[in-house]
């Protein structure tokens, strides 16, 4: 736990970084702001000052994450600047417990957050989308990303292939059963890689 003391001024900043600490250390189930005001050695009430409400602190805690990602050093091919930008995000979700699941809950218009999608955008306007299909196409990996890597991070917990193999039966789900071994598959590099190139796709 960190100690302040008294007098110290908390800033905004203080509160997140604790809040991230905390969700590494103990899950997203564990965070909440009265858990953060005692890692910090506060009141509850001097955490909620800069915070307002629980669901304040995630979307600033979210809007942190995605602030990990670092955007300069980018390919100068567009697609290759979108493929490179998800692998980051991935990579940014992954580098915190519960990472995904914390972000998949919020809806951060926030300035890192903001600075990712006009980042993607761009590159996706400039493979010569419009702007119907930049929006979108920046959408579909947004989610397509925080899916996998929240199933990801689940996966020690609960492994899919074994949930899997007990329900899925050969004469009821013939189709599933021949693809189960592709279903519950963990090798999520490969398959985050896939569906990328899915989304990336020009028809």
């Amino acid at each position: 736990m960190t100690n302040r003391q008294t007098g110290d001024r908390l800033e905004p900043g203080t509160v997140i970084r604790a809040a991230l600490e905390l969700l590494d250390e103990k899950g997203l189930d564990a965070l909440s702001t009265r858990a953060v005001a005692q890692r910090l050695g506060v009141r509850m009430n001097t955490v909620l000052w800069h915070v307002k409400t629980k669901a304040r602190m995630l979307e600033l805690m979210a809007d942190a994450v995605v602030g990990e990602i670092p955007l300069d050093d980018l390919p100068a091919s567009p697609d290759r600047r979108a493929r490179e930008l998800a692998r980051r995000y991935r990579r940014a979700l992954l580098a915190h417990r519960d990472g995904a699941a914390l972000v998949v809950g919020t809806f951060a218009a926030e300035p890192h957050t903001l600075r990712l999608a006009e980042t993607l955008v761009a590159a996706l306007l400039d493979d010569g989308r419009n702007e119907r299909e930049a929006a979108w196409t920046t959408w579909t990996i947004m989610y397509f990303t925080l899916g996998l890597t929240q199933e990801e991070q689940a996966a020690g917990r609960q492994p899919l292939g074994d949930r899997l193999a007990d329900a899925v039966s050969r004469t009821s789900h013939p189709a599933l059963h021949r693809a189960l071994g592709h279903l519950a598959s963990t090798a999520f590099d490969e398959r985050f890689e896939f569906g990328l190139a899915a989304i990336l796709a020009r028809r």
